[in-house]
């Protein structure tokens, strides 16, 4: 009996040596710069760069296989997606093959298909496995939006019960009777609420939908979301909202810089079928913690009007600071308290002038039953690679796609070079 007792122990320590050992091997074979390829991260978090100098990036998704595919706003090699495969395991991406003949930019995989979007047209093409660049030919899954030159990009969220909800920016700033004009009134009611400025849902695996005729308005009011993500902790549809621009630039005697630098929020909704948000007529105001007559509508910086019928945010930003996607980590990686929680990239402001120009940095919002738990806290910053931005480009990178990878690691995409990061949780020693 003691005998095999003692076996037992010496087993049990035979493993967790190898254990140690092979868990040492995996970290110490990636190679993490001591300055975290010049991210700033919490303690215990360490960042690499994955590849580099790959083209107007946009969004990203890993596959779990841990494939990379990052879509491209334009086109590089005549191709506007970028596949990356990391084969000898040392973090670094050592297989770079581009593919897909239209620019795109929301991008995720469901069931051994990826599926990605440009300005008007949302696709999917069967993944072979194995086979790092898709084979077959990708069909379309919803189309029929009308072209526009404004918040134009068609992102989109899988709910994994066969649905894809997709983003129809507005395009305009706030539906005025001539676009960012002084003093041009609002439409009343605003028609590009009609096919734009809201979510559709599709069916994600039926060829062919038509916006109009096969599209169920799922949500208003949205000026636009290019960050959409389906949370499966609570099966609900999250999105971040880019608030509307040019207060103060066009209502001098009701905002002053400083207010038109930080107004209005950009909001974080959780959305349901038939919501409506108030974009064009409602803005939210942080600091009122309520939503307010926008001016075009014969606000003056005060008045509720017929905002208060308006579906609120669950949480607000300050404005301006380009939330361009979300994630809700389901990863086992990271630290208990980030379970569910959500991280946010915010690609940075244009138009906070004269002030200085902010955001350029992945920020994160714990989550409880559904809801923000706590406030923002800014997760990784660095980007920008400046202290002082005037304009945006005075960065040299800014943090655009997000990802969680199959062990639990954060990739993040940036839209200036190209490059890829991979953020770990103690992977230094």
């Amino acid at each position: 009996m003691k005998i095999i007792k003692s076996f037992s122990v010496l087993l049990i320590l035979i493993t967790v040596v190898i254990s140690g050992f092979c868990m040492r091997s995996q970290s110490g074979s990636l190679n993490i710069p001591e300055d975290n390829a010049g991210l700033t991260l919490p303690t215990g978090f360490s960042a690499l760069v994955v590849a580099d100098k790959l083209g107007s990036g946009r969004h990203i998704v890993v596959n779990s296989n841990g494939d990379i595919y990052l879509a491209l706003r334009s086109l590089k090699n005549g191709k506007g997606i970028v596949a990356l495969r990391d084969s000898d395991g040392n973090g670094r991406a050592d297989v770079i093959r581009y593919f897909g003949n239209t620019l795109t930019t929301g991008i995720d995989i469901s069931d051994g298909f990826l599926y990605y979007s440009n300005f008007e047209e949302v696709f999917r093409v069967p993944l072979t496995p194995d086979e790092l660049v898709p084979t077959g030919q990708p069909v379309v899954i919803a189309t029929g939006f009308e072209k526009q030159n404004q918040h134009q990009d068609k992102t989109f969220a899988l709910d994994g019960a066969g649905n894809i909800y997709v983003n129809v920016g507005a395009p305009s700033n706030a539906c005025q009777q001539v676009d960012r004009t002084p003093g041009s009134t609002g439409f009343d009611p605003c028609p590009q609420l009609e096919r734009h400025a809201g979510i559709w849902k599709f069916k994600d695996d039926v060829p062919g939908q038509d916006q109009v005729k096969n599209g169920h308005h799922y949500a208003s009011g949205i000026r636009n979301s290019i960050a959409i993500a389906w949370n499966a902790s609570n099966n609900k549809l999250y999105v971040v909202q880019h608030g509307r621009d040019q207060l103060f630039q066009f209502y001098p005697d009701m905002y002053s810089e400083q207010q038109g630098a930080e107004l209005p929020a950009e909001e974080f909704f959780m959305v349901e079928d038939g919501d409506f948000f108030g974009w064009p007529y409602c803005y939210y105001d942080q600091f009122k913690k309520q939503k307010v007559l926008a001016p075009e509508y014969g606000g003056d910086s005060k008045a509720i009007g017929r905002c208060d019928k308006a579906k609120g945010p669950i949480m607000a930003f300050p404005g301006h600071l380009a939330p361009n996607d979300l994630l809700f980590y389901t990863g086992k990686m990271f630290p208990e308290r980030y379970k569910n929680g959500a991280f946010i990239a915010f690609h940075g402001s244009w138009n906070r002038s004269p002030l200085d120009q902010k955001g350029y940095f992945v920020a994160f919002v714990p989550f409880e039953n559904g809801l923000p738990s706590g406030e923002m806290e800014i997760f990784a910053d660095g980007f920008a690679g400046v202290k002082v931005i005037k304009s945006p480009n005075d960065a040299v990178y800014r943090p655009m796609g997000l990802a969680q990878g199959p062990d639990g690691s954060i990739y993040v995409s940036d839209s200036e070079e190209g490059r890829i990061w991979r953020i770990i949780y103690n992977a230094k020693k």
